[in-house]
């Protein structure tokens, strides 16, 4: 099986995420995570100063396909959640909200950018290494399964 195509970044939108798409995002956040986190969990987040949101626009009509939020510190960013659409996984669309949410970050001056990781997420953690993140540590157990062991939380950091 070979890997998609990056999607053209013609066909793609990356637009500043504020609470007007929690909706959207939780839809996504539903799909991809379990448990997810509800629409006013992600309304409170996005409508915080402290935070920056993007979120992929694809198709037309313009749909939701990914997300990614962070909050931003004095000099450092933590993405709290990214995440892609399964049906447009792989097609270079968790790379470009990567991008732009770094792109932004530096222009904050922010220094560094956290985020923590399932170690057994291996797509996420090779994207992550690709864009520049490092390994600085683990948290044991950190992520619980139902009906399986708990998995390690892989933390990961980005120089801007």
């Amino acid at each position: 099986m070979t890997a998609a195509a990056p999607i053209d970044p013609k066909y793609v939108s990356l637009l500043w995420a504020g609470p007007d798409q929690a909706e959207a995002i939780a839809a996504l956040h539903k799909q991809l995570f379990d448990p997810p986190w509800d629409e006013a969990g992600i309304r409170a987040l996005l409508d915080h100063p402290a935070s920056t949101a993007f979120v992929a626009m694809v198709g037309n009509p313009k749909t939701a396909a990914g997300f990614v939020m962070a909050q931003l510190a004095a000099d450092e960013g933590e993405i709290l959640s990214v995440g892609v659409a399964k049906e447009w996984q792989r097609k270079g669309i968790g790379r470009r909200l990567i991008d732009g949410l770094a792109r932004a970050m530096a222009r904050a001056e922010v220094k560094h950018v956290f985020l923590e990781v399932a170690a057994d997420n291996a797509a996420a953690l090779a994207l992550y290494r690709r864009l520049g993140f490092t390994e600085n540590g683990r948290r044991k157990g950190y992520y619980e399964r139902k009906g399986a062991p708990a998995v390690d939380a892989v933390k990961l950091t980005l120089k801007v």
